[in-house]
């Protein structure tokens, strides 16, 4: 995969921005395949020469694109407690954390601009995706393990799978409310899908819930 020019000259910064947000416009609306150096050129406002002196080819302008959205879209969209706060309960705890990271990606456009584009083109681009998950995913579903696995009130035999179906149901809620268009085939207030997960998680793992050995 041709890495291209992911960073602006020193001299004028700003330009590689105003050529990255006509791209993002570009490829959004138009698509990998569809989208063409020139169409790229016209809605950032530059010249074809000037587009080339900063990025080699659409390719490495899509994965500087790409690279910019996951730097903005930041980690704190996914962070989770490091250990267990014997001050609060594991349902307050969870409680915070989804609905901060349903209401933070919700009102997020250019993170869910982000994931539909590593969606639309893994199959081009499968180091992008990876990179995805290797950036984001994969830290916030090992912190979210740690929690797990470390605080007093939970019991789980694999903190692992718990964080994930915690983070797949979050996952699969943004997929069919935001990115899918499906607020109003399957409405769901996102309240009420959090207090769902987490009924779930403490009636299986909350060690009061667990019947005495013997």
């Amino acid at each position: 995969m041709n890495s291209g020019k992911s960073t602006a000259r020193p001299d004028n910064p700003d330009k590689a921005q105003q050529i990255l947000a006509g791209a993002l416009e570009v490829f959004t609306t138009q698509g990998y395949a569809a989208a063409s150096m020139t169409r790229i050129a016209a809605a950032a406002g530059v010249s074809k020469p000037t587009l080339y002196s900063y990025f080699d080819d659409k390719a490495g302008l899509f994965i500087a694109l790409l690279q910019r959205l996951m730097h903005k879209s930041g980690r704190v969209l996914f962070e989770a407690p490091e250990g267990p706060d014997p001050s609060l309960p594991p349902d307050q705890m969870l409680r915070q954390m989804m609905t901060s990271l349903l209401r933070e990606s919700s009102q997020n456009q250019q993170f869910l601009t982000l994931m539909r584009l590593i969606i639309g083109e893994s199959e081009q681009f499968p180091e992008l995706a990876q990179t995805f998950v290797r950036e984001l995913s994969k830290p916030m579903l090992e912190k979210l393990a740690r929690y797990i696995a470390t605080h007093p009130q939970l019991n789980f035999p694999d903190p692992m799978v718990t964080a994930r179906m915690i983070a797949g149901s979050m996952v699969y809620y943004l997929i069919t409310q935001e990115i899918m268009q499906g607020k109003e085939i399957v409405p769901m207030a996102p309240e009420r899908m959090v207090e769902g997960v987490i009924q779930l998680i403490m009636a299986a793992g909350c060690r009061e819930n667990l019947p005495a050995n013997g």
